[in-house]
């Protein structure tokens, strides 16, 4: 595996901790921060399948537009474009006044951010 693959993956374990840290913290837990760690992890992870092909890295945080050039590495991935849409709201939609999540929604954006994990763990192009 490429040296930058294994950094994207670093970065990508890093939010997945974070948001779960924020979804289990029963002091001052911070749900908005969960949900864009959780939709961080994904775009790092279809990164990381970006660069272990050698394809060139977008300045994006689109998680289907990101999908879409990971098709041709890993079809496999399209069973997971419900739950890409899904987690690509997360990008922005708290990080702004006016709409923040709980802890039921921070609590389904990260069960789906683990489904993904799982799921692109496994990944022929990530387990070379």
């Amino acid at each position: 595996m490429h040296s930058l693959t294994i950094e994207w993956l670093e970065k990508a374990e890093g939010d997945f901790a974070t948001a779960g840290r924020e979804v289990r913290a029963r002091k001052n837990p911070n749900y908005d921060s969960a949900c864009f760690h959780a939709q961080q992890m994904a775009e790092k992870y279809l990164k990381a399948i970006l660069q272990e092909n050698l394809h060139h890295i977008p300045r994006t945080h689109n998680l289907l537009n990101l999908l879409a050039l990971c098709l041709p590495f890993e079809p496999t991935l399209m069973a997971f474009q419900d739950a890409l849409a899904r987690l690509d709201r997360y990008a922005v939609r708290f990080r702004y006044p006016g709409e923040s999540a709980d802890r039921n929604e921070a609590r389904m954006v990260y069960k789906l951010a683990k489904q993904f994990r799982e799921f692109a763990r496994n990944l022929p192009t990530l387990n070379s």
